[in-house]
């Protein structure tokens, strides 16, 4: 079974963040309760709000949650970091764009490479 080092992988992300200058919040909590598990800010400004998946199961479910979570907090753009080939969203997407959330599913090389490039945002 594939797995990601979620723990290793969020303070990786931390740092790249740290060096471009940007605050990455670890369990940011929403104003409804809910919580994310990595918001990334450039100063009060949200850029990108970034949830780990580490099971196939229920995944096109756990996406919309993270996708809605992510809208109400303010965020315009979801990473989504999953370490299985990712199945077909459909309407998930659709509706996240529909919210005016740009969704990406990236695996964990894909993730630590955008997180290196969030500055140029």
């Amino acid at each position: 079974m594939v797995k990601i080092k979620v723990k290793t992988l969020l303070r990786e992300a931390e740092a790249l963040c740290s060096e471009n200058g940007l605050r990455a919040i670890r369990e940011y909590r929403t104003p409804d309760g809910s919580r994310i598990d990595l918001a990334v800010l450039d100063g009060e400004r949200k850029l990108v709000a970034i949830e780990m998946e580490n099971s196939f199961k229920w995944i096109r479910q756990r996406v919309l949650y993270n996708a809605v979570k992510a809208f109400r907090a303010g965020f315009p753009e979801l990473w989504v970091v999953y370490p299985f080939k990712t199945p077909p969203l459909g309407w998930v997407e659709d509706y996240a764009r529909e919210l005016g959330v740009e969704l990406r599913v990236l695996g964990p090389q894909e993730f630590i490479e955008k997180v290196k490039s969030l500055r140029d945002q």
